[in-house]
């Protein structure tokens, strides 16, 4: 079997695929390769010797037609340019009787109420705007595989969550979410030269993330959209 996984980041989804199919070829993609060395480090360390990476754009894939038997992107659709597009390339590249499988995320909710968060929301809306992200991706796939030529008996749609409650999870999603709202920060400077909000208000929000992991009340979650197409 040939898996392609597309925007593969630092591989850990990748990795994970290849074990599942130890007789397998598997292959992560992404835009640049920065994430690659570690990426091979965690293979090598978990002794996967089945998975490779390489350099590669969704909207024109490096691959001929028919290529592999399963593609799959988690999270990759909301930050191209044409999400349509790279279904199509991804339905381009499996073999008849192959599969394309998306995850994308489409809402967020949080508790407790706070003016803070949904100031965060919006500043997130627009900067994705301005980064020319696709934002809520997840509630739309099934129309993007239709325009991309999937047949609509052929999707099959689901739903999935991530939910941040206790205290280490908390420290995950809402230290992540702090550091990168904060001036220097690829998110910040875009924030900011776009005057969607000032320096100080990124800083706010930033203590407002760690006041949120700080709070035993915390509770946050993520809806995706996904997507099993059938080639």
């Amino acid at each position: 079997m040939k898996i392609l996984d597309v925007g593969c980041g630092p591989g850990s989804i990748t990795i994970g695929l290849a074990r599942l199919v130890p007789e397998g070829d598997v292959i992560g993609l992404d835009y640049t390769s920065t994430q690659f060395p570690e990426a091979r480090v965690l293979a090598a360390e978990q002794s996967i010797s089945n998975v490779h990476f390489q350099q590669g754009d969704i909207h024109k894939l490096p691959f001929e037609d028919g290529t592999f038997d399963f593609v799959t992107g988690h999270q990759i659709l909301q930050h191209i340019q044409d999400p349509v597009q790279g279904l199509k390339e991804m339905r381009r590249v499996t073999k008849p009787g192959g599969f394309v499988a998306v995850r994308e995320g489409a809402s967020m909710t949080w508790y407790p109420p706070s003016p803070g968060m949904s100031q965060w929301q919006e500043t997130t809306a627009k900067v994705g705007s301005a980064m020319g992200a696709n934002l809520n991706a997840g509630n739309k796939l099934h129309v993007w595989a239709r325009e991309a030529g999937f047949k609509n008996e052929g999707v099959k749609c689901s739903a999935g969550t991530w939910c941040f409650r206790t205290k280490d999870e908390r420290d995950y999603i809402g230290g992540s979410m702090a550091d990168r709202v904060l001036p220097g920060t690829k998110w910040g400077d875009i924030a900011v030269q776009k005057e969607i909000c000032t320096k100080e208000d990124l800083e706010a929000m930033s203590r407002m993330w760690r006041e949120w992991v700080d709070d035993e009340d915390g509770w946050f979650a993520i809806l995706h959209g996904e997507i099993v197409c059938s080639v």
